[in-house]
């Protein structure tokens, strides 16, 4: 029976759960929020309603009269808000009326009240339980179980004052802040919520790329994860059959060059039987020249179609081992190559390929310049930089970007007599890039030539 799609792992189908599961954290922090924040969950002390209370209470008792003030106020009183009234000239009158208030105590709450008032009372402050005020004996509030009271007093047109005293903090933040700390918070979460949603969408694709990537680096054999969501599964199956069919190609081109190269030995063994049987020396000389020199392009070329390199599996060995046991097998030999670097560093590649690669690089210096030193650095990223540089008379600047081109030799400033048929450089470029490295070649400005190879960190 076949699967339901949203039931199959899909792009959409992970948006979707992330795009979900985000809401659902966001209501349970926004209901954890309302149960713990504290001052911050409290709504603005406009909706909470006491700023019209206490205009309404103003209003109310500014326009009764002087004896019915006093009831009025406590009959306006509820739990969480207490009223009082004194007249002029009365102790807690003179001491609101004396007390010493900061600038921001004074009319900073006008701006909530003028909506509820016709005109602006003679004098309006709000203050707390640090001023000293509050301390005065007789305010309407229980000085022991209530320690953090806000107080508002408002002086009448005729010198009388209004006390209210908000016995705890029933309201929050202000709209501003309350505004500016919601932009935060939403700011942080979105912040937050596009991170995961990117990283769950992103990650497969990664995946994908790095395997893309490492493929020049494993054997032919190596094939892609066909997992994750079903997008990146079907590309991994058709970048799989891309692979196959490529590799079937080289497979069919190398059997095919290979097998010509191979037939080509017999008609060249027969030459030369026959030129036993020529009588002139000289011409039978130059006949197993030719056919010598053809012999060792075939071998030539039978080494390079055969692709070994790609064959072998890659490993982790010492890097610089390897590079200092090439520098002491040409010390044995006489030559002077140096080594210069760390003593140990691993490497994940292919050990005999990259041995030949730098055995040809050393050995065509000492060919056709100097004994070379070998150089290896190790960056910051994990990767390696091997430099190879001799004394020599380096390569016209015309030819750096051709000597990588299979059969391709230099006339002038290489000898023609050495050997070789011009397929060790581009061997060793295939080799490099096969490992994800890089190989380049550049004149020194000191004189002589640096052959530079970029090997990537493996993981």
């Amino acid at each position: 029976m076949k699967r339901l799609t949203f039931m199959e792992d899909t792009i959409a189908r992970r948006l979707i759960i992330t795009v979900t599961l985000a809401a659902v954290v966001t209501l349970a922090l926004l209901e954890l929020f309302f149960v713990f924040g504290g001052t911050w969950a409290k709504p603005d002390i406009q909706e909470t309603g006491v700023v019209s209370q206490v205009g309404s209470v103003i209003r109310i008792v500014s326009s009764a009269p002087a004896a019915d003030r006093e009831g009025l106020a406590q009959a306006a009183s509820t739990d969480d808000v207490h009223f009082a009234w004194y007249a002029a000239h009365t102790p807690l009158a003179q001491t609101l009326e004396n007390g010493q208030y900061r600038s921001d105590e004074i009319s900073q709450s006008w701006r909530f009240l003028k909506p509820y008032l016709r005109h602006r009372p003679n004098r309006l402050i709000v203050f707390r339980e640090n001023n000293p005020v509050s301390q005065a004996t007789g305010l309407p509030y229980d000085k022991s179980r209530f320690h953090d009271a806000y107080f508002a007093g408002i002086r009448l047109d005729d010198g009388s004052w209004l006390l209210c005293v908000a016995l705890t903090r029933f309201w929050g933040l202000y709209a501003f802040q309350r505004f500016t700390l919601q932009l935060l918070f939403l700011a942080v979460w979105v912040v937050t919520v596009s991170m995961i949603a990117s990283r769950q969408l992103s990650r497969p694709i990664e995946h994908l790329s790095g395997g893309v990537r490492s493929l020049g680096l494993q054997p032919r054999s190596a094939r892609l994860d066909e997992d994750g969501p079903r997008e990146i599964r079907l590309v991994a199956e058709t970048i799989n059959g891309m692979q196959a069919q490529i590799q079937q190609f080289i497979e069919y081109r190398t059997t095919m060059l290979a097998a010509i190269s191979h037939d080509l030995r017999t008609p060249l063994t027969r030459i030369r039987l026959r030129g036993e049987f020529i009588d002139c020396p000289e011409q039978q000389k130059h006949l197993f020249r030719d056919v010598d020199e053809m012999q060792t392009m075939i071998d030539g070329a039978l080494s390079f179609f055969r692709n070994d390199a790609s064959r072998e599996e890659s490993i982790m060995f010492d890097l610089p081992g390897l590079l200092q046991t090439i520098a002491n097998d040409y010390c044995d030999q006489g030559f002077s190559v140096e080594y210069y670097g760390p003593a140990k560093a691993g490497y994940v590649g292919q050990l005999y390929a990259m041995k030949r690669v730098f055995s040809n690089l050393v050995e065509n210096a000492i060919k056709y310049a100097t004994p070379p030193t070998l150089t290896l650095e190790t960056q910051q990223d994990g990767s390696y930089m091997i430099y190879i540089r001799d004394n020599g008379p380096g390569i016209p600047e015309a030819s750096l970007s051709e000597v990588f081109e299979p059969y391709f030799r230099l006339d002038k400033s290489r000898n023609r007599q050495t050997g070789g048929v011009g397929l060790g450089l581009t061997s060793a470029q295939t080799i490099v890039r096969s490992n994800g490295g890089e190989i380049t070649m550049a004149n020194r400005s000191e004189g002589g030539l640096e052959v530079l190879i970029y090997l990537p960190k493996i993981c």
